[in-house]
Parts: C-alpha cells; sequence; structure tokens
C-alpha cells in the first residue's frame, strides 16, 4: 500500500535547520513523498539577529489553480509559519476544501513562545491562525499561542492538570478535532497536555528539560508526530515518540558551538 503524501506550508530558510528544511528529510526519511509550498523565503533562521523575508503570497494565490487544473492531491496538509493574513485567508480556504474530501489537516499556529508573541504577530495574525485552527484535524500550539489563540491569560506560573484540559476545550472550541499543547507546565512538571477526538479522552504527558534552546525543535517535534500518526499509531504514542526524540537530539547537539543554525537533522535521520 502506498504511504500518504504530505504536502508542507511552511518557510523555508536559506540557513538553518528550521521548518521546511527541518520537516522534509525527516517525512522522507519515514517513507513518505514530501511536497512543499513557501509561506516565506528567509535568508537565516531569526536568532542570528539579522535576516531578510520574501513574503510568497502571490506566489500561493498562483500555485492553488494551476494543482487544481493538474489534478493534484494530498493524503495530508501540515501547516507551519503564515506569514500574512491574507496568506492564512487563502491557505485556510485551501484546507478547508482539501478537509472536505478527507485530506488531514495538522496546524502548527506559530506566534509566539515563552508568553510573548514574535515581532510582526498582530490581533489580526491572531484571529487568521484562529481560522487555521478551525479546519485542523491536530492542532499543537504551545502554551503562549494556545493562551493567545483562546484569549486565555498566560499563566506564567503553571497550571493545575484541570485549568490545562480548560485550555485544551477552549482550543477545541476553535473547531480543531484533537489537540495537544505543548511547553506546558503542569503541577509544577513541564508537560505536553491533550486531548484525543478518536477515544474522547485527555491526557498528559511530562518530560525533562534540557537548558539549551536550538531553533526548529519544534518542527522536529512536528514531522515525527504527523509520521507516527499517519503509520496509524494513536495521538498518546506518536506524541510521547516525538517528545523522546526531540530530547534525543537536542542531548546529542547541547556542546553545538553555533546552535542557531538548529540541528543537523541529516545525521541523525537513523533514530527515527
Amino acid at each position: 500500500m502506498a504511504k500518504p503524501q504530505i504536502l508542507l506550508v511552511n518557510d523555508m530558510a536559506g540557513y538553518g535547520k528550521v521548518a521546511t528544511a527541518a520537516m522534509l528529510p525527516i517525512l522522507s526519511y519515514m517513507g513518505y513523498s514530501t511536497y512543499n509550498l513557501p509561506t516565506a523565503l528567509v535568508s537565516n533562521t531569526l536568532d542570528y539577529g539579522k535576516f531578510s523575508i520574501l513574503d510568497t503570497t502571490n506566489y500561493i494565490r498562483s500555485v492553488f489553480p494551476v494543482w487544481k487544473t493538474l489534478g493534484f492531491s494530498f493524503n495530508a496538509i501540515a501547516t507551519g509559519f503564515i506569514a500574512s493574513e491574507t496568506q492564512a485567508q487563502l491557505i485556510a480556504a485551501y484546507c478547508r476544501e482539501q478537509a472536505s474530501q478527507g485530506v488531514a489537516i495538522f496546524v502548527d499556529p506559530i506566534m509566539g513562545d515563552e508568553g510573548k508573541l514574535y515581532n510582526g504577530v498582530t490581533e489580526s495574525t491572531i484571529q487568521s491562525m484562529r481560522e487555521m485552527v478551525g479546519v485542523a484535524n491536530l492542532t499543537y500550539p504551545n502554551l503562549t499561542e494556545a493562551c493567545f489563540l483562546t484569549a486565555t491569560p498566560y499563566p506564567a506560573n503553571g497550571m493545575s492538570e484541570e485549568e490545562g484540559y480548560g485550555l485544551v476545550d477552549r482550543m477545541r472550541q476553535l473547531g480543531a478535532k484533537s489537540v495537544l499543547i505543548t511547553s506546558a507546565t503542569i503541577d509544577g512538571q513541564p508537560a505536553v497536555i491533550g486531548f484525543n477526538d478518536k477515544t474522547g479522552d485527555h491526557f498528559t504527558l511530562h518530560y525533562s528539560v534540557i537548558p539549551v534552546r536550538f531553533p526548529g525543535t519544534g518542527d522536529i517535534f512536528s514531522a515525527v508526530l504527523i509520521g507516527h500518526l499517519l503509520n496509524n499509531e494513536s495521538l498518546e504514542q506518536s506524541t510521547r515518540s516525538a517528545m523522546d526524540i526531540v530530547y534525543k537530539l537536542i542531548d546529542l547537539n547541547k556542546e553545538n558551538k553555533d546552535k542557531f543554525r538548529g540541528i543537523p537533522i541529516e545525521n541523525y535521520l537513523s533514530l527515527l
């Protein structure tokens, strides 16, 4: 049986293993036919402080009619960084149309971290991301993004499990079927919390933190998660596999001199 075909809708960095550059090798190695639609071309990871970004909205607008004419289709679409409100509307409309034909939609609503929005993210961006989440089979914001999407105050001191599940349910009210919230602190411990639409259950998966920051670890998490889910593994199993791989890769690379480049994923594909 042919493996599912996946479309990655995310930015493409010229220098650094993040977004499409991190996800594509992982999903290809896992045996999936992987295609991409860049939402922006970025000179390098933003951590360097100087960068150049080309917004590809006009290009995207011209791509969908061509693909439609040629009859191209996918089994799954994974969305990440969205460069503008107009772009979000175009992509959400395409995802909604594809979802109605049974395509699985995975949405990583990339907007911020550690209680703050990234530069350039506005209220209209948040509203556009709510649209994207509304068409998702699964969305996996971090805690910051989940708070902004649901207009919930950011819990800097963590949450109880009950409060965490309340936030997950507010994400579900936006229209997503299954939800994960990453980078949460639940009862004093780092955790990923979620709701599995297939079983109707909430769950909490704790993890240990390595105090090192790499850009692109969220994209690695996303790719491994999707790869396992499309292999018919449960949401809980797939999430744990993704968490374990990210931990292992950070641990193996924690002494790297230039962490802004991200993790050189091609060196570690055999770990998948």
